[in-house]
């Protein structure tokens, strides 16, 4: 048997025709920058969101690039995010003319530790980080709970990487009551990537900001337009990070599915959970599923996107040989990331690297499995039993 890490084929067969008809729409209309398709999408993603704003732009390493540059940082301000992220989430902040600062992970989610960022600002004496990106990793949200109390104390906006998250929810309490709210709508602003092997995915590249402050983005929808306002007229400099029409036709027909295949993605979880738990892998020190830490919170509520499950990404021991073995029985994996962004050769003399023991170590342990939506059964119960066989030889 053959399990690829994603298969698109079956999802856009489902809607093919309509696609088909609705791209057509777009390219007879001559309409080909921005134009009502765009402002369309931007309504009904900030809508979903339950956020007024949304700005639709090229890619998500261009929403969270205009997001950072409308924040005006100087040189020598510091931006606080997590080493363990797609490369993205550090090179906006080096092309923008800032340094990055790291806080470590919280080893069950991936996601950064709020405790660790606490600490960082206490010992930021001259004050010289300028703002947080916390990353939505996997499609859980980071505690964004803990990590917007941090943020007001300090005073420091808080710019969401959301790129693999959206729909993703997590829980909060506010005075006295629990309200769950959508990733990119709890800091100053939301990114998004609407890449093809996202949950939401384009047929290329496009990517939105989404935002609760209407003057923020309003200088985004300026910035994604080299600041032009009237056209010709630049009182701010920004660049060309346009959303095309054609992807945001496709977003807003695939848009209408969104919530049944993330519940497609967590049926998968559970059978995964099921399977290891019967090939007993779960109980052991061979591997750790995913830990989906807001799930309890849920009450059962099966609405509830305690998770979307963006990617699956086990602990296993022996990582790399049980990478190989899985390839040799055609099951694809992929790992999310094999190198800190800490360790990245490019900031070797730019920061001082600090140790981060928890991102360094999932590293070197994590591993990707096939989770998209129409995965079958037998597809389940084939990966399962290739990882069984692998430990079995121990």
């Amino acid at each position: 048997m053959k399990v690829p890490l994603l298969d698109l084929k079956p999802q856009l067969a489902e809607l093919r025709h309509e696609i088909l008809e609705h791209v057509t729409n777009v390219i007879d209309s001559t309409r080909y920058i921005q134009g009502p398709e765009v402002e369309a999408l931007e309504k009904e993603i900030s809508h979903y969101c339950s956020v007024p704003e949304g700005v639709g732009v090229s890619s998500g390493t261009d929403a969270l690039l205009v997001a950072l540059m409308a924040l005006d940082l100087k040189p020598g301000d510091l931006v606080l995010t997590t080493p363990f992220s797609f490369f993205a989430t550090m090179g906006i902040i080096l092309r923008v003319g800032a340094k990055p600062a790291f806080a470590d992970i919280n080893p069950d989610t991936f996601n950064i530790d709020p405790e660790h960022v606490d600490t960082i600002l206490e010992l930021d004496r001259e004050r010289k980080i300028k703002a947080i990106i916390p990353v939505h990793l996997y499609g859980q949200c980071a505690d964004m709970e803990k990590i917007t109390s941090i943020a007001r104390r300090y005073n420091i906006p808080i710019i969401e990487d959301a790129a693999q998250a959206i729909g993703a929810e997590v829980p909060m309490i506010s005075n006295g009551t629990e309200k769950w709210h959508k990733a990119g709508s709890m800091g100053l602003a939301g990114c998004f990537s609407f890449f093809p092997s996202k949950n939401l995915g384009a047929m290329g590249d496009g990517g939105m900001v989404i935002s609760q402050n209407s003057s923020f983005a309003k200088k985004m929808r300026l910035m994604r337009n080299h600041g032009a306002h009237p056209k010709y007229y630049h009182a701010i400099v920004g660049g060309n990070f346009r959303l095309d029409p054609i992807q945001a036709v496709v977003l807003r027909l695939k848009l209408k599915h969104l919530e049944k295949w993330h519940q497609a993605r967590r049926r998968n979880a559970k059978r995964y959970e099921t399977l290891f738990a019967e090939a007993d892998l779960a109980q052991n020190s061979s591997i750790r599923l995913p830990q989906a830490v807001y799930k309890k919170r849920a009450h059962g509520d099966r609405s509830r996107n305690y998770h979307i499950y963006n990617q699956y990404v086990i602990r296993a021991k022996r990582r790399d040989e049980l990478r190989a073995w899985l390839g040799r029985k055609n099951v694809a994996t992929e790992i999310y990331y094999p190198l800190c962004l800490h360790q990245q050769e490019c900031v070797k003399e730019v920061i001082n690297i600090p140790t981060l023991p928890h991102a360094e170590k999932a590293a070197t342990d994590t591993l990707a499995l096939p989770i998209y939506p129409e995965l079958t059964l037998e597809m389940q119960e084939y990966v399962v039993k290739s990882i069984a066989d692998f430990y079995l030889q121990e």
